[in-house]
């Protein structure tokens, strides 16, 4: 039997927020033992009450706490509705389509709504497009190139140009998606190859990064093998000293141009065949990626400042980088097969 002075104790806990985390854990640990409320509030030194109102307040959450919607869950699957029709929609535009159909929600609850729905805005990954006959290719270099070793890789020089601006803020519009939907079709941003303008060329190996070469005229053939001139060259030589190795390039016009074929036939330098559209089986794509994320709290005021920053950046890139980035060629060439020459992550 209760007392009284216990009883009189129970009435001033009627609140399931007055109760210690040691009677909560009490209360959990009894009442999963099948215990009935009463002599759980015995035990817990609470009122039955406040071992019910816990209990049902562990087993519903606080879902059902607060201001109750404006909106119900028809506007909801409409609100999905557009975004799913065209997810590049900013959140005033996504807001505007929203109430013209008769919801009545101010921006910030629209906003609130998606991010309960699960969606984010996010930078959409950037896709090249690819062909029916250049995913079949892929597929076929990739079987082919599946069983290289690490020492294989080792040999290939990559090369490559990637533009860099004054300003990295400016990354184009975004994308409303959920969470695992970065790759799927509706949320990419599909790719072209852009005009040479201020364009920077560099190569890597296993070793290392190769020397820099600024590019300040559009790049036809002519250009390209005076690239490979001067800074191919001495790459190689920094890289890989009198040993062999494998040159690996896109397939841009200058790159595929019969005079530079020639080139590479005159100085014996073998050419690593190489399937269109396909940065995302060369790791030096994310050597560019790593060099602009490191310089993108610079704030460079003019081309030639600009170009001291990626010098000195490109600098402190480490042989050790480069390695583990070599070091993902297999996983590469597993990712297309199982992509079936699709586009992957990478």
């Amino acid at each position: 039997m209760v007392s009284q002075s216990s009883s009189e104790a129970y009435t001033n806990m009627g609140k399931t927020s007055d109760l210690t985390a040691v009677q909560k854990a009490t209360i959990d640990t009894l009442h999963k033992e099948g215990k009935t409320q009463k002599v759980i509030a015995e035990e817990a030194g609470c009122s039955q009450s406040s071992v019910s109102k816990h209990i049902n307040g562990e087993a519903k959450g606080r879902n059902n706490c607060g201001q109750k919607k404006c909106t119900s869950n028809r506007d909801h699957r409409a609100l999905v509705r557009i975004v799913k029709k065209n997810p590049f929609k900013n959140v005033g535009e996504i807001h505007k389509e929203w109430t013209a159909a008769g919801v009545s929600a101010s921006r910030s609850t629209t906003k609130r709504r998606l991010k309960d729905m699960g969606f984010n805005c996010r930078i959409p990954r950037v896709k090249p497009l690819l062909t029916k006959k250049q995913r079949e290719k892929r597929l076929t270099w990739a079987k082919d190139k599946k069983s290289w070793t690490a020492a294989e890789w080792s040999k290939v020089m990559f090369s490559d140009e990637s533009k860099f601006c004054i300003s990295f803020g400016n990354r184009g519009p975004r994308v409303w998606r959920r969470t695992g939907e970065a790759q799927d079709p509706h949320c990419l941003k599909s790719s072209v190859k852009f005009p040479p303008s201020v364009m920077v060329w560099g190569a890597m190996s296993s070793a290392g990064v190769g020397p820099l070469c600024f590019l300040r005229s559009r790049v036809n053939a002519a250009v390209y093998q005076q690239v490979l001139e001067h800074f191919m060259l001495p790459a190689a030589d920094l890289l890989y000293g009198d040993g062999d190795f494998k040159f690996q390039q896109d397939l841009a016009p200058a790159h595929s141009a019969k005079s530079t074929r020639a080139w590479f036939t005159d100085h014996g330098i073998s050419v690593l065949n190489w399937p269109a559209n396909s940065p995302d089986l060369s790791p030096i794509e994310n050597l560019w990626g790593i060099v602009k994320r490191k310089m993108q709290n610079a704030r460079p005021k003019n081309a030639e400042e600009l170009k001291a920053t990626i010098r000195a950046t490109w600098a402190l890139i480490t042989p050790e980088q480069c390695q583990k980035l070599m070091d993902s060629m297999p996983r590469r060439i597993n990712a297309v097969i199982e992509a079936k020459g699709a586009p992957t992550k990478y």
